[in-house]
């Protein structure tokens, strides 16, 4: 019985579902997989329907309403999911583990220059004579001496970064 029943009803359903899908925003293919499950949910309660067709078209207009009103009712997010303002545990993992090199590369360097460095990160948004007189040298001497300590430093974190693949 229910072998003919879905026999009987399934090119009705397929052309029924295709004509309502475009019209609340559904694939035709889940309006159709929907009203089966209604019909197996009817069968189990209620037995099969007296006018099967007329119960499938019924059907059938009855879930592309329901469609229909939670598509209204649905507001999209004001952002993406994966957003990127809000990092993730591995990114903000990542991103200590390259503070940390940088931290160690910047202690292992010579002279001065570690102190040079943290004076021209530092927070306290330094200026150069500022520095110049932290550290004691002249404010001239600055500059080279800077360009000096980040040589330096690109020197020492050049093994520890992946080569860039040649382009072209």
């Amino acid at each position: 019985m229910t072998d003919d029943l879905v026999a009987a009803l399934g090119p009705l359903l397929t052309a029924e579902a295709a004509a309502e899908a475009y019209a609340c925003g559904s694939d035709p293919g889940d309006l159709e997989q929907t009203v089966w499950l209604r019909l197996l949910e009817h069968l189990e309660t209620h037995g099969p329907p007296r006018a099967p067709e007329d119960w499938l078209r019924r059907a059938v207009r009855a879930e592309s309403r329901r469609t229909r009103r939670a598509t209204r009712r649905e507001r999209p997010y004001g952002t993406e999911p994966a957003d990127r303002a809000t990092p993730t545990p591995e990114l903000l993992a990542l991103a200590n583990a390259r503070h940390r090199a940088l931290r160690e590369a910047v202690a292992r360097l010579p002279d001065r220059c570690p102190r040079l460095l943290q004076a021209l990160l530092s927070p306290k948004d330094l200026t150069y004579r500022e520095i110049a007189g932290e550290l004691g040298i002249s404010q001239g001497s600055l500059g080279p001496e800077r360009s000096r300590c980040l040589g330096c430093l690109r020197r020492l974190l050049t093994p520890e970064v992946a080569p860039r693949e040649a382009r072209g």
